[in-house]
């Protein structure tokens, strides 16, 4: 396709995913609108906080002001007062970097990954900037400059991912962004290639293991929890208009908390307040937000706690075995048949501390993204510390890629003394003397 056409669709497929995302927030609001206010509220006030939703689901600061007598009802000291909120919805986060993966990918295929790239940047630029600068309002108001970059910088996220996978997983690809970022690889030395590979497939793989295995742990507490949530339900007496809305924002909530569980997983825990505490020791909670969703919080001290940091140690140690597996079936020898020479002892030590340092960036920074404030007083802290939640996952991970490497280089020693002996016993064989040479003398 010609570069235009691609700039078009790019920035197209970026209007629809913002569209996507406004209208899930908007939606259930403007439902809400019809049924429970009786239309008799003006719809503006729904439409600016659906655009306040989404831009807060971007990492965009929201600035709130309330009326005296709302802040009075929420008992809240310094309610009052403006306060922000920070903490991301990021649901509306995924949704965006997934779009961008897709233009990114279509972009790369076609031999323009730069133009798609740059027209579906601009445009979600465009779009956070319009948003927060019609939606904002004396009560609730976005940052600007936030609004214009943070929503970009998601979907760029998100198209450098799909058009750099496109790119090295098929090499006809005729895109010039692409043969650069090739040329460029093809020109460091093959060994720190290889090396800066595996660390980032042991690291990265294993912080996103982790959170599949905190996934799959917050969907059973929400299961075993079902009547407290439900229940919770009920006593805010919301309608069906207004849990679904409620619901909405718990499904984008949904990646946060996994997050979360991810860093009660390795032992910092997280806070739903200042001064509380969710780990695997305990938790010290006092009145928690009025989200549904919250009823599955852990109230009791976790039996034998500490085991589940055996969950990224293992995840290491599995990423650095397989990756290291398949590296030595295929770099064994080189395109001319000569064998590689042999990994020395502190390759296997450099590649497991490259691999602690991606997984701790990848846990840390999520787990810094998925916190922030989400009220005044005792809500300005919610979330896991994001750097304790990097140290322990760099260092649990990087114990187990340690073992794992370190595995795979002494098995590769083992093996290559056993055909060393090999070769010499083959070569005593044939100095030995046989019957027919004894017979010919």
């Amino acid at each position: 396709m010609r570069r235009t056409t691609i700039a078009l669709l790019a920035g197209l497929e970026a209007s629809v995913a913002a569209l996507i995302g406004l209208g899930i927030a908007l939606v259930p609001l403007m439902l809400l609108w019809a049924v429970h206010f009786g239309l008799a509220v003006d719809a503006t006030l729904f439409f600016r906080a659906a655009a306040d939703v989404w831009l807060l689901g971007h990492g965009v600061d929201l600035t709130v002001q309330l009326d005296a007598v709302t802040a009075a009802r929420t008992g809240l000291p310094g309610a009052g007062d403006p306060f922000p909120i920070t903490i991301a919805l990021l649901g509306f986060a995924l949704i965006s970097v997934a779009f961008g993966r897709r233009i990114g990918r279509r972009s790369a295929a076609e031999g323009h990954s730069f133009t798609g790239s740059v027209a579906a940047i601009v445009v979600y630029a465009l779009a956070g900037f319009v948003l927060a600068l019609t939606a904002g309002v004396d009560g609730a108001r976005s940052s600007l400059w936030q609004a214009a970059l943070l929503p970009a910088f998601t979907m760029a996220v998100g198209v450098i991912i799909g058009a750099v996978i496109e790119s090295l997983r098929d090499e006809s690809v005729t895109d010039a962004a692409g043969g650069v970022v090739r040329r460029a690889v093809a020109a460091l030395p093959a060994g720190l290639v290889d090396t800066l590979r595996s660390v980032v497939r042991i690291g990265a793989g294993a912080a996103f293991g982790v959170l599949a295995v905190a996934g799959v742990l917050v969907a059973g507490l929400i299961a075993a929890d079902y009547a407290t949530i439900a229940g919770l339900y009920q006593s805010l007496g919301t309608g069906i208009d207004g849990g679904i809305a409620l619901t909405i924002a718990e499904l984008a909530l949904i990646p946060n908390v996994v997050v979360w569980a991810a860093s009660w997983l390795l032992g910092p825990g997280f806070a739903v307040g200042t001064g509380t505490s969710v780990s695997t020791g305990g938790a010290l909670l006092g009145p928690v937000p009025g989200v549904p969703l919250l009823g599955a919080l852990p109230s009791e001290p976790q039996p034998f706690g500490g085991l589940w940091l055996v969950v990224p140690v293992l995840l290491g140690f599995v990423g650095a075995w397989l990756v290291g597996s398949s590296a030595r079936a295929r770099g064994r020898f080189d395109d001319f048949g000569v064998r590689r020479p042999d990994a020395a002892w502190w390759q296997p030590l450099a590649t497991a501390a490259g691999a602690a340092v991606a997984g701790g960036f990848v846990l840390g920074l999520l787990a810094w993204w998925s916190g922030g404030a989400a009220g005044p007083g005792r809500l300005a802290q919610i979330g896991p510390d994001p750097w304790a939640v990097a140290g322990v996952a760099a260092v649990t991970i990087g114990i187990g890629a340690l073992a794992g490497a370190y595995s795979i280089w002494a098995r590769d020693r083992a093996d290559d003394g056993h055909a060393a002996s090999d070769r010499s016993f083959d070569r005593f064989d044939d100095r030995a003397p046989t019957d027919s040479n004894i017979a010919g003398r």
